[in-house]
């Protein structure tokens, strides 16, 4: 199955928020990335769900997925308002949620798609317990909080762990996202490692080319 491109408006130019997120779904992209960042957990401030409100029509008349990325302090007390906004993936941190379990099973009573993820430097064992519960793992392949960082090398390896992980309990419905400094000369080394989607930011909305172009290029790398 080819691998989903998961355009990340962190990177986008917000005066033209809405025509940028539609030219990114016309160009192909299959998911919109919303990062919400509080300030607290990750050092920089981004969006609320009147953000997702507002790009929630675009995205649903061209038939692609608002997946929301929740970097705050405790995130359950949001995630009401991002369902009611219109996100259809929610991924929280491992390090935010002191009860993961029932964070997760809040998500999906809620009727959308669960999503867990971890800072690079935390260890895949913190997972484990919670891979059979999930529809998303993120894999942050750089530090959150910004856009524009360097992919960090040792994350493939990370990559192909998590999805030897998945195949031995045998969860091929999860899909396994990967977040930070992915570009067309890296994407199919990710992929290799067992990625199924790529959340791209600044190789998408970068102003060297056309949003278009640049998918299209990112799709190129994958093969």
């Amino acid at each position: 199955m080819p691998v989903k491109i998961a355009a990340s408006i962190l990177s986008a130019d917000f005066a033209r928020l809405g025509s940028q997120v539609q030219e990114a779904l016309e160009a192909g992209a299959d998911y919109i990335h919303v990062d919400v960042m509080d300030g607290h957990f990750v050092p920089n401030m981004t969006v609320g769900p009147f953000i997702v409100a507002a790009i929630k029509p675009i995205v649903q008349a061209a038939g692609a997925l608002l997946d929301v990325h929740l970097m705050i302090e405790k995130p359950e007390r949001l995630i009401p308002e991002f369902v009611q906004a219109g996100a259809e993936n929610i991924t929280v941190h491992v390090e935010t949620c002191a009860h993961l379990h029932r964070t997760v099973q809040h998500i999906k009573e809620s009727g959308v798609r669960a999503g867990v993820t971890l800072n690079p430097a935390t260890p895949l064992i913190a997972l484990e317990e919670i891979l059979p519960y999930v529809d998303l793992l993120l894999v942050m392949s750089v530090n959150p909080g910004f856009g524009g960082q360097t992919y960090i090398p040792t994350s493939t390896a990370r990559i192909a762990r998590l999805r030897r992980m998945l195949d031995d309990m045998r969860l091929s419905h999860v899909e396994l996202e990967v977040d930070g400094g992915i570009h067309p000369d890296n994407a199919a080394e990710i992929v290799r490692a067992g990625a199924t989607v790529l959340v791209c930011g600044t190789s998408i909305f970068n102003g060297d080319g056309s949003i278009r172009e640049n998918i299209a290029a990112l799709r190129a790398g994958t093969l």
